[in-house]
């Protein structure tokens, strides 16, 4: 099974708490999402009983633990940008999905790095096909050195 980290803005923003948890959910079906919590809409309250140095801790846990990490990039978060860069120096493998807006842009910081792998979307169905094509790739660039 893959393990999986998912990253999604937080306290920079909950209005894609919804679209998180139906990704999440859809990535359950190949294999463990160590970051469920993302899209729970109670995640705030939840975590009100965590020290900040717990939350940190637990993640970056996670995050090393993880076979690859997908990040939720529309909205601006300075944890996801941050998981983004540590997961790079982890060598991981980083798939971002980002939602173009009227008056919303990417930052270069991501779509300028070659190492990440950036897919636009505008519906929900669209991020699905991009997140089974980035598994599938990720599947056979890997074979059976991965756990599924």
């Amino acid at each position: 099974m893959l393990n999986i980290y998912f990253a999604g803005a937080i306290r920079g923003g909950r209005e894609d708490a919804e679209l998180y948890a139906h990704l999440i959910s859809y990535l359950k079906k190949f294999g463990t999402v160590l970051t469920e919590h993302v899209g729970d809409d109670g995640l705030l309250q939840e975590e009100k009983f965590l020290s900040e140095q717990e939350i940190f801790q637990r993640d970056m846990q996670w995050l090393k633990a993880a076979d690859l990490v997908f990040a939720e990039v529309s909205t601006p978060s300075l944890g996801v940008g941050y998981e983004i860069g540590l997961a790079q120096t982890l060598g991981k493998e980083i798939f971002c999905l980002y939602r173009p807006a009227e008056n919303r842009r990417l930052s270069a910081m991501i779509a300028g790095n070659p190492a990440l792998r950036v897919g636009s979307y505008s519906h929900r169905a669209e991020a699905e096909k991009l997140l089974t094509g980035w598994i599938e790739q990720f599947r056979s660039k890997f074979g059976e050195t991965i756990r599924i």
